[in-house]
């Protein structure tokens, strides 16, 4: 999912990580990873990929009934398919960034055409916040982003609601076992993986709630 330097892989744990290795954030330092503690004891719920109707509004309601806060990083053509959603979510106080127009890869894509799909989707989006697709970002796309005032949001543990081969149980897991204060947790909501995240969600708001944990929006 993460686009990695060969030289770096050898230093990397050899499992497919949920938290995002220290050498990782070094190698990128102009990306955020986490949010260092100014608020006590907060946490950071990201959601990729969206607006869907299958999903987000029901996303909405369940941090609704926590009083939580969550950052959407939304894809500029489901935006214009969705503008509904996309005013619910900034109507009751959510923060949202972009996440391209059409979910390009940068890995795959050179840097012209990448860019010129960010701009497209801030059309529609508006904001300063980024998060590349896949988490693919070459370092000329990085810079230009960066020359032009965005903020690359990233993770400090992904639930891997995406991964077919994780279950609902183990999505859980993964975000009660590494989560911690600032942490950026990585979630989607779309329609491929609603039944996941109805399960995992809720509890994860539970938990942390129950812990004295707040959750906001990235700034």
């Amino acid at each position: 999912m993460l686009q990695i330097p060969s030289a770096l892989k050898r230093f990397l744990p050899k499992k497919n990580w949920v938290k995002t290795p220290f050498p990782l954030k070094w190698i990128y330092p102009d990306r955020v990873w986490k949010i260092p503690s100014r608020k006590g004891k907060t946490i950071y719920l990201t959601f990729d990929d969206g607006p869907t109707p299958e999903t987000t509004p029901w996303v909405l309601e369940q941090l609704k009934e926590f009083d939580a806060k969550a950052t959407f990083f939304c894809v500029g053509k489901k935006i214009k398919n969705q503008p509904d959603i996309f005013d619910a979510l900034k109507r009751e106080g959510h923060k949202f960034g972009n996440h391209t127009f059409s979910h390009l890869d940068g890995k795959t894509n050179f840097e012209e055409a990448y860019i010129e799909d960010v701009e497209k989707a801030d059309s529609v989006i508006n904001s300063n916040l980024f998060r590349p697709p896949f988490g693919r970002l070459g370092k000329v796309q990085e810079k230009i982003l960066l020359e032009q005032g965005y903020k690359i949001i990233m993770w400090d543990v992904q639930s891997k609601d995406y991964d077919s081969q994780t279950s609902p149980e183990q999505c859980l897991r993964n975000v009660l076992k590494y989560a911690s204060e600032g942490s950026i947790i990585l979630f989607h909501d779309t329609r491929e993986i609603e039944g996941k995240l109805r399960y995992v969600l809720p509890k994860v708001l539970k938990h942390f709630s129950e812990k004295g944990f707040r959750f906001e929006g990235v700034e």
